[in-house]
């Protein structure tokens, strides 16, 4: 694909710390800048996470922001027991110092839009807050943006809930926001989201780098593969899924990614179907709809990928000229 602008909103999160490491690294991406929320980890340690992992993956130029500590509505919730009690598997990396800057993570996205030469792509690996915050405060700008992919939601089962996906469950408010929008939207949910997985031999090739980032995320993945495996959520063969990384190796690889335009809409209600993306695949209209019931807008829903393809395009990316 030809050379993207990217803006990447983060809740830092093991698997975000690796689509940040393949961001920071693949030469068809420009990272114009990383904006924290509250969602796998309290916001002060996913901006301490965010920070230190673009700093081992050269990229600690990179401005980075803090957003939204809690959704919109909800109580604010973490996922501790799959990421770790501070968000990174409880490693303690190295934080570099902070710039001084105080800018919000709304504002910093605002800057950056307008900055752009081209328009931007903003992938989303969090809860959508600071996302839906940007386009009730500034539409204008949001405008400005090529697309926006979103890790979450889900066509069929959720994670957090039997239907609900975590980034959807943690603020439904925020994605009914994002996904009612006129701006072009890609959802990568659950659908997708463990199919694309590393092997053993891939992990091997990691550890034996002498590139830091790439051991780092080699750590990363041994600490996932214990769950990912357990739950035989993932192909046979592999040990540990990308994630959210494989949402930013979509990004770079479209052709990984199989979409359908679907008309979604949000459950915000606070029944057990809660933060459920409700993705309409029939061809035809019901009878809701012919009494005048909304069907959504429509998104680009993921329903396959080659889980293959985009695994050894984030080893490659990762290895860069050390092999592999």
């Amino acid at each position: 694909m030809a050379h993207v602008e990217v803006l990447i909103d983060v809740d830092t999160g093991v698997d975000d710390a690796l689509a940040l490491s393949f961001a920071a690294l693949h030469p068809d991406i420009n990272l114009r800048a990383v904006t924290c929320v509250a969602g796998n980890a309290s916001l002060d340690n996913v901006y301490r996470n965010t920070r230190a992992v673009l700093s081992i993956a050269g990229a600690g130029h990179v401005p980075v922001a803090r957003g939204a500590s809690r959704p919109l509505i909800a109580a604010p919730r973490d996922a501790a027991h799959v990421h770790g009690h501070n968000g990174l598997a409880g490693l303690e990396l190295a934080v570099p110092e902070a710039d001084g800057s105080d800018i919000h993570a709304v504002e910093l996205m605002r800057r950056e839009i307008l900055a752009s030469p081209t328009s931007p792509t903003l992938i989303a690996l969090a809860p959508l807050t600071n996302v839906a915050l940007l386009l009730r405060m500034y539409p204008e700008v949001a405008a400005r943006l090529e697309r926006i992919v979103f890790m979450g939601g889900s066509a069929s089962i959720g994670n957090a809930t039997p239907v609900a996906e975590f980034n959807s469950w943690a603020d439904p408010e925020a994605v009914a926001i994002v996904v009612d929008s006129s701006i072009p939207t890609v959802m990568y949910g659950l659908d997708v989201f463990y199919s694309a997985a590393v092997s053993e031999d891939d992990v091997a090739a990691l550890e034996r780098s002498s590139r830091p980032v790439a051991q780092l995320c080699a750590k990363l993945f041994r600490h996932m593969a214990v769950k990912d495996s357990d739950q035989k959520r993932i192909p046979a063969g592999t040990i540990a899924a990308l994630g959210d990384a494989g949402t930013v190796c979509a990004v770079v690889d479209p052709a990984g990614l199989t979409t359908h335009r679907f008309p979604v809409s949000v459950c915000t209600d606070g029944s057990r179907s809660r933060g459920q993306t409700i993705v309409d695949r029939r061809s035809h209209r019901g009878e809701s709809e012919l009494n005048g019931a909304s069907l959504g807008q429509p998104v680009d829903v993921a329903l396959a990928v080659d889980g293959a393809r985009l695994a050894q395009l984030f080893r490659r990316t990762i290895l860069g000229s050390s092999g592999g």
